[in-house]
C-alpha cells in the first residue's frame, strides 16, 4: 500500500510539474507542442501524453485551474458589500498574479482551442459581467456598451498589460487598474483616488 500511495504522489507530482512548465512554455510560444513541453519538463512525450492524451486535454486543464482560480478571487470580492468600482480595484489586485500565470490564455482563446476556453470560462464571465452590471446600476460604470462586452474589453485589458510588463520586464498592477477603470467609465480623479486607497 505505502508503495502504490507513493507511486501516484509521484504521478500528481510529476502531473503538476509539466502543467507548470507547460505555462512557461506556452507563455514564451503559444505554438509550442507536446513535445516542446516535454523537453522543458525533463520527461519523455509518453509521459506527457500519459497525463493530457492530446494538447487540448492539455489547455483544457490549465483553463480549469485558471477559471477555479480567477472564480474564487471574484466570488470573495463581490462577498463584500462594495460599491462596484471599488470591488472592482481589489479584484485586480488580487487577479494580477494569475493574470501573469496564465496570459497566454488569452492568445490561446483567439485561436483553435477558442471555442473550448470560451466554454470553460463561461460562468466566471457571468459572474464578471454582474459585477460590471451593477456598477452600471448603481451608475458607477458608464453605460455606452452593453455590460457583457464592456466586462470583456476591461478585463482583455488586465491581461495585455500584463503580457506586455512581462517583455519589458515591468510589473504595473496600478497601470492596469487604472485603465481598466476608465475603459469602465469612471472618471480618471476617482480612478486614481480607488488605486491609491487601495496601495
Amino acid at each position: 500500500m505505502p508503495a502504490e500511495s507513493s507511486r501516484a504522489r509521484s504521478m500528481n507530482e510529476t502531473r503538476e510539474r509539466i502543467l507548470n512548465v507547460a505555462l512557461d512554455v506556452l507563455g514564451q510560444d503559444p505554438d509550442a507542442g507536446m513535445a516542446d513541453i516535454a523537453s522543458a519538463a525533463g520527461v519523455v512525450r509518453r509521459t506527457v501524453y500519459g497525463h493530457f492524451p492530446s494538447r487540448l486535454d492539455l489547455i483544457r486543464t490549465l483553463t480549469e485551474q485558471a477559471v477555479t482560480e480567477m472564480t474564487t478571487v471574484l466570488t470573495d470580492v463581490t462577498a463584500a458589500a462594495k460599491p462596484a468600482d471599488a470591488a472592482w480595484v481589489e479584484f485586480i489586485a488580487r487577479l494580477w498574479p494569475v493574470a501573469h500565470r496564465y496570459r497566454v490564455l488569452l492568445a490561446l482563446r483567439r485561436g483553435e482551442y477558442g471555442t473550448a476556453i470560451h466554454a470553460l470560462l463561461g460562468p466566471f464571465d457571468e459572474r464578471l459581467t454582474n459585477l460590471v452590471q451593477q456598477g452600471q446600476d448603481t451608475d458607477v460604470f458608464a453605460k455606452h456598451l452593453p455590460p457583457p462586452i464592456l466586462s470583456q474589453l476591461a478585463y482583455s485589458t488586465i491581461f495585455a498589460i500584463a503580457d506586455s510588463d512581462l517583455s519589458n520586464g515591468i510589473r504595473s498592477p496600478r497601470a492596469a487598474t487604472i485603465t481598466s477603470l476608465l475603459m469602465l467609465g469612471v472618471p480618471e480623479a476617482r480612478a486614481i483616488a480607488l488605486v491609491d486607497d487601495q496601495g
